[in-house]
């Protein structure tokens, strides 16, 4: 099976759309979303829309739980609130239900998936580093062979193995080595923190054991645009340039 696996989408139109465009042209069997669909950019209905028609698998992100009342969010920044809370006035009812009823984690055969570490899936904990990678060690035999999750918009690769150091692994592509179980940040669609720009997602082939960083331009004046527009804070729109 090939899976194309993306993340982080945070209301990005034209970035998910150039996404999908590009993932129409794989031989995709499946695609999975691993959340937050929502916050920081201006296009959450037509994100959510897309994405309900696109995705098998879809997970509840921090920013979807904020904005359907999952989670409490007034710890988070003055400029991260104000994007929930303008994005829970103009989220359309069947959008904010499909959200709402999305799962915190999911599992496919020997694949895993989830928003933040699949340690707890509900905490929305980051994997930055391989400090925080090593954290999963004592649960190491519970993971499936391999572990998509979104959260840090990095591009991090983590080797574990019981009783072993953690090996991060660099490459745009690379296969799954037996006596290993993986955790793979998938990068973001919406927001990339990686000083990449182009948007970005994964595809993994379970039968080749293969992983493929892709990378998408897209264009991101009229992403930044949509922003400014909407009055929500400036600097989400700013930093799409940056890719930060």
């Amino acid at each position: 099976m090939r899976l194309a696996i993306l993340s982080d989408v945070h209301a990005n139109l034209e970035a998910l759309t150039e996404v999908e465009r590009t993932i129409a042209e794989r031989r995709v069997d499946m695609v999975v979303s691993l959340g937050d669909v929502v916050g920081y950019g201006a296009s959450p209905n037509e994100c959510c829309e897309i994405l309900r028609r696109l995705v098998g698998i879809a997970l509840l992100g921090n920013h979807d739980a904020a904005v359907t009342a999952r989670m409490d969010y007034a710890f988070y920044y003055d400029a991260a609130r104000h994007a929930l809370d303008w994005t829970a006035r103009v989220l359309r009812p069947e959008n904010r239900a499909w959200l709402a009823g999305l799962p915190y984690a999911a599992r496919l055969g020997d694949v895993g998936f989830s928003h933040g570490s699949p340690r707890d899936p509900e905490a929305y904990d980051y994997i930055l580093a391989s400090e925080q990678a090593a954290e999963l060690l004592p649960i190491v035999d519970t993971l499936p062979r391999v572990t998509f999750i979104g959260h840090s918009h990095l591009t991090k690769v983590f080797a574990l193995q019981a009783g072993s150091e953690v090996i991060e692994v660099s490459g745009r592509r690379f296969r799954l080595r037996p006596g290993y179980k993986y955790v793979v940040t998938v990068g973001a669609v919406g927001q990339p923190r990686d000083c990449d720009n182009r948007a970005c997602f994964v595809l993994h082939d379970t039968e080749e054991r293969s992983v493929e960083y892709v990378r998408v331009p897209y264009d991101i004046e009229t992403a930044a645009q949509r922003i400014f527009a909407a009055k929500v804070a400036a600097n989400f729109g700013r930093r799409l340039f940056l890719g930060v």
